[in-house]
């Protein structure tokens, strides 16, 4: 369910919000399973068959439900590309159930098609946290660090976004700070995993920047 706040229309021509970019959260409960939230499209970034589609979990932190992604592909992702948002935040909790090649969740943001947008994620098999862009198809790390990422338990992930400058946070703890120029536009934001990733996300959030 998306619950939408409001928020000045002065704040939106500041921050490089539309109108359709509200802070918003998104906890999938109001989706019937197999489908996926109003507005959301799913794709992959080269090649495979990913299977995104909201499932009932008992764990989810907001039950029932989760949006999962349980098949394989290079890039899998799933983005509300009807988000047009500049300077602002996302966030997620995300479960990294199995995988044997990756086990990794992330968020985009500034997403402007398939094949370019930022990127954020954490993966369980690494026990890293890294920040990229991905330009053309090809993605490339900007920044990465080593922290725990526990594979079978729910974790939170949030970037804070604004002009070039990009904070991540990983289970509340600042992970990394850095600076990119490539995308400095608006763009849609979502959810991304890698290859063979089975990955659970609950309580996504997007909106202007914290105050």
């Amino acid at each position: 369910m998306r619950k939408l706040e409001a928020i000045p229309l002065v704040a939106f021509l500041s921050i490089g919000l539309t109108l359709d970019a509200r802070a918003a959260s998104v906890n999938f409960d109001d989706v019937p399973s197999g489908e996926l939230p109003k507005g959301w499209a799913a794709g992959v970034t080269g090649r495979g068959t990913p299977k995104w589609a909201v499932v009932e979990d008992d764990s989810a932190p907001s039950k029932p439900n989760a949006l999962a992604q349980s098949g394989e592909g290079t890039f899998p992702f799933c983005v509300d590309a009807g988000v047009s948002l500049r300077d602002g935040f996302v966030e997620v909790k995300f479960k990294p159930v199995s995988g044997g090649e990756d086990q990794a969740g992330g968020l985009i943001w500034r997403f402007q098609d398939k094949d370019n947008y930022y990127i954020a994620r954490a993966n369980a098999l690494e026990d890293n946290v890294t920040i990229y862009h991905t330009v053309n198809g090809a993605r490339r790390a900007f920044k990465n660090v080593g922290m725990k990422v526990s594979p079978k338990e729910w974790h939170t992930l949030r970037v804070d976004f604004q002009g070039n400058r990009f904070t991540v946070r990983f289970d509340g703890k600042t992970a990394i700070e850095a600076v990119d120029e490539t995308f400095s536009g608006p763009g849609g934001v979502g959810v991304w995993t890698k290859a063979d990733s089975v990955t659970l996300f609950d309580d996504f959030t997007y909106g202007p920047p914290a105050s």
